[in-house]
This record gives C-alpha cells, structure tokens and sequence, in this order.
C-alpha cells in the first residue's frame, strides 16, 4: 500500500477512536462485571451502603436546589448588566470547575475550619462547619455550582434581546420580564444544568473528604464509602460504583435528550 493509500484509508482514525473508544468502556465494563455476582445485592442493601446512598441523595439534592435558587439570578445578572468587572466574576465562578478538588477543600478548610481565616467568627456565631453535613453541601456547591450558573448564564445570552424590549415596552418591570421570558424561554437550558451539577455533586469526593470528613452517617457520601470500601469491604466499594455508573448514565441519557429538544 503505497503512502496516498495509507491517508486515505479509513482505518487512520477508526484505529485510534476504538482505542479511545475502548480506553472509557473496558473500565466500566469491569466494574459490571465484578459487581454483578451473588452478593451484589446484599452489599447494595447492606447498612453502610444504604446509609451513604441516602446521604449522597440528600446533600446533592440541597446542593443542585441551592445552586438553582442562588446562581440563577448571578446567572441573569452576569449575562445583562455590564460592568468592567465582568470578566473577573466570570473568571471567579469558572475557577472551581478546574481546581483540583483537594485545593477546593483545602481552601474551604481555611477559610470556614476552626483555625481558618473566618474560623472565629462563626465559632462566636455558634456555628461549626467542618465534619457536618452542612460541610458536605458547602464542598460540593463549590465545586458543582459553577456548572448550573455557566450553563444558565449561556441560556439567559442566548435568548433574543428584542423579546425583552417589547416586554419593556409592554410595560413589564424588571422581576416580570424574568419570570414570563426569560424564564419559560431557558427552562430546559436550567433544567439541563441542574441536572448536571447534580451528577457532579453526586460524585464529589476530593473537597469532601478534606473539609468535612469521612464519618458514616454525617459526611460519608458514596464516592467516601467506595473509597472505605476498597480498603475494607471491596464488594461494597464496587455495588456503590454500579449504582453511580447507573445513575450518572441515565441523568446524562436525561441531559442530552433534554439537550436535542431545545
């Protein structure tokens, strides 16, 4: 096969994409398949399991409804009002989506810890973050809002500023031109980044375990029992894995169909 023939041949990228291809699926497929024996489902139901399945729901539903309630509107002020610092806040609110998660927690642990740098304001308050709950959903707002906030913000660009003149000029004060255009006009765009920072609160580990632990029933959420498991009970850790890998492919199947019909 002479040179011409080597470029054109259809094989100088299918070779490297199953090579891609097969670097994501045989890890998975390995997990499915250890995981499903006899004892999958007893590992699944066992206490430990049932307990960081519950906490990991609950945290990463708090987490996606207070990134909703509050990056919705910094969502809309980012994507309306100019100001020369625009860039900046942008920046700031990108910052977490490549930080490593252990420098996401270890800045969480000093500034909110009890030696950190608000530490003695909120010990005077009566407050205690590290080792809670409450620190589990701080971690992973941290790290999985950016991604609600980005994808809204797109969403609220994206909608056609003479639509939201003619609502002014109907008449339409600020809260109502956001309630009855910009609202039903991004529902699938917010809908879409919900559910992604959900999956991305549902998988937080790396800040987690640094500010707020790894005790059972308070802060280990899934990803800590996988982590506890592979050092103690291996068949928990790969139960929870499934269980993950199952989720996170059905909320994706979600955001992509929610993707296709916008």
């Amino acid at each position: 096969m002479n040179k011409k023939n080597i470029f054109d041949s259809k094989w100088i990228f299918i070779i490297p994409s199953l090579f891609m291809l097969g670097l994501f699926l045989l890890p998975l497929l390995a997990v499915f398949l250890r995981a499903m024996n006899a004892d999958f489902f007893n590992y699944a139901i066992s206490p430990q399991a049932l307990n960081a399945l519950k906490l990991s729901l609950i945290t990463s539903t708090v987490t996606t409804l207070s990134a909703v309630i509050f990056g919705t509107p910094l969502a809309y002020v980012l994507a309306n009002w100019k100001t020369k610092l625009k860039p900046w806040f942008e920046l700031l609110i990108d910052l977490p989506i490549v930080l490593p998660p252990s420098v996401a927690g270890l800045a969480l642990l000093i500034a909110f810890g009890r030696r950190g740098l608000f530490g003695s304001l909120l010990d005077w308050l009566g407050i205690s973050l590290p080792f809670t709950t409450t620190a589990v959903v701080l971690a992973q707002m941290f790290v999985a809002a950016p991604l609600y906030i980005r994808s809204a913000r797109v969403g609220f660009v994206g909608v056609d500023k003479q639509l939201e003149e003619a609502a002014s000029v109907e008449g339409a004060n600020r809260w109502q031109l956001f309630r009855e255009v910009m609202l039903p006009l991004t529902s699938k765009i917010l809908l879409s980044g919900a559910v992604l920072t959900w999956t991305r609160a549902l998988g937080e580990f790396g800040a987690t375990i640094l500010f707020a632990g790894n005790l059972e029933g308070v802060t280990q959420t899934m990803p800590m029992a996988i982590y506890l498991g592979f050092e103690r009970n291996l068949g928990i850790a790969l139960a929870l894995s499934l269980v993950l890998i199952i989720a996170s492919t059905f909320l994706l199947i979600l955001t992509k169909k929610l993707e296709k019909e916008e």
